[in-house]
């Protein structure tokens, strides 16, 4: 299976609050631009499916990828950005100055966040979601809308990355990075792109 994990484009909030599961937050005119460009740049790609992050956000930008490849968006909540909890909504620079913060950016992998879910958490939901999808679409290309770190944790998965690491991986907003998750263990070919995807796609399949 090829995957093209595209982090959702950009919101008003997007750098300033940490939006998480909040409803009703949708593209600011900048991602929807992203959004746009990043259509022409999936042109060279065929797609078999697209399946997205239930989050305004995400859909927002999944749909314009679908439509493009006259395929449905497919929902899936095990998608969905970590849950932050009573993060959610909160400045970035209000929780940087707490101690929380400081122990999610030296040993994420052993904090849970208050009344919300861990980082651990995440990536099992994460990864055992693109297993799932892994199964169904064994021979085919798929594109997974969803968030930054989402795809963090997956790709740290994928490229036997200790979670605790997993920040040092950079994901931009309407980026697209690429994994082969098949036969002889998973590649990584693109990490956090927002150039051409020309010459990647699925070996054309036997009649």
């Amino acid at each position: 299976m090829l995957v093209f994990l595209v982090r959702h484009a950009l919101t008003p909030q997007t750098g300033d609050r940490l939006s998480g599961w909040t409803p009703g937050i949708s593209l600011s005119d900048e991602g929807r631009a992203q959004v746009a460009a990043l259509v022409q740049r999936m042109v060279p790609v065929s797609l078999d499916a697209v399946y997205s992050s239930p989050i305004d956000r995400c859909v927002e930008t999944a749909r314009p990828i679908a439509s493009s490849k006259g395929l449905r968006i497919r929902v899936r909540d095990a998608l969905g950005e970590v849950r932050y909890g009573d993060w959610e909504g909160k400045r970035l620079r209000t929780l940087a100055k707490t101690k929380l913060w400081r122990q999610v950016m030296a040993r994420p992998s052993e904090v849970r966040f208050p009344n919300g879910e861990t980082i651990r958490e995440t990536q099992f939901r994460a990864v055992s979601a693109l297993e799932g999808l892994r199964a169904a679409h064994a021979k085919d290309a798929i594109a997974v809308v969803t968030h930054a770190d989402v795809i963090r944790v997956m790709l740290a998965h994928y490229a036997g990355v200790h979670l605790d690491l997993y920040q040092r991986l950079v994901v931009a907003p309407a980026s697209v990075t690429v994994l082969w998750v098949g036969g002889g263990g998973p590649r990584v070919l693109k990490v956090s792109d927002t150039g051409t995807l020309e010459g990647l796609s699925m070996p054309k399949k036997r009649p």
